[in-house]
């Protein structure tokens, strides 16, 4: 899962954070204006300048999101569940991860309250939330979606069996669902046994 990389990306928040938040937008704007109508483009900016505003808050406490892990998941059980609060000058997040494992196939579920990293510290964790993706491939695809009313970005592959859905939930919490030797339709039920609602009214 992502933890890892969570974990690496704090330890550098604080140069991310000193950054003019208006180079961000200006590179999300470059990026987008190339294959992007105008309303488009001013869409992406707006949503970039609505990310990089946002204040850090204390992430809510991990326990909080383990209880949102079920014991079983589209078919399987749940065979580990962990939780923990990372920080590094400063920068806080709080991280749920949980394996289901079933007769063929495996799940993996993290929620993640990015919440006391904020702003493009957030984009960096789900730069696919200000984005408009729609690929295909000769075994599977990748495109942004939305799920629920929550904006998503959806991957898969046909050869092995093997995708992902990431959610993103109150600008703030980012759910992500990984599966190998599992259907799009397993994906997709996995997520939906998890309350979005609920996690969006976290404080």
């Amino acid at each position: 899962m992502k933890t890892s990389f969570i974990v690496a990306f704090l330890s550098c928040a604080l140069l991310l954070t000193g950054c003019d938040s208006k180079q961000e937008e200006k590179e999300a704007e470059e990026k987008a204006a190339a294959d992007s109508p105008a309303d488009a483009l001013q869409a992406i900016a707006d949503k970039a300048k609505e990310m990089g505003d946002r204040e850090a808050v204390d992430p809510v406490d991990f326990r909080k999101l383990k209880n949102l892990l079920p014991e079983n998941l589209a078919g399987m059980a749940r065979t580990e569940a962990t939780g923990e609060k990372s920080g590094a000058m400063g920068f806080t997040v709080s991280t749920a991860h949980a394996k289901y494992k079933g007769s063929e196939g495996s799940l993996d579920v993290e929620i993640v309250d990015t919440g006391g990293i904020a702003g493009v510290s957030t984009m960096a964790l789900a730069a696919w939330s200000i984005a408009d993706i729609d690929k295909e491939t000769t075994t599977g695809y990748e495109k942004t979606t939305t799920i629920e009313g929550y904006k998503a970005f959806e991957k898969y592959d046909n050869e092995s069996k093997s995708g992902e859905i990431n959610v993103l939930v109150a600008d703030r919490y980012v759910v992500n669902v990984e599966g190998d030797h599992v259907s799009v339709d397993q994906l997709k039920e996995a997520l939906k046994t998890i309350d979005l609602g609920k996690l969006g009214d976290m404080k």
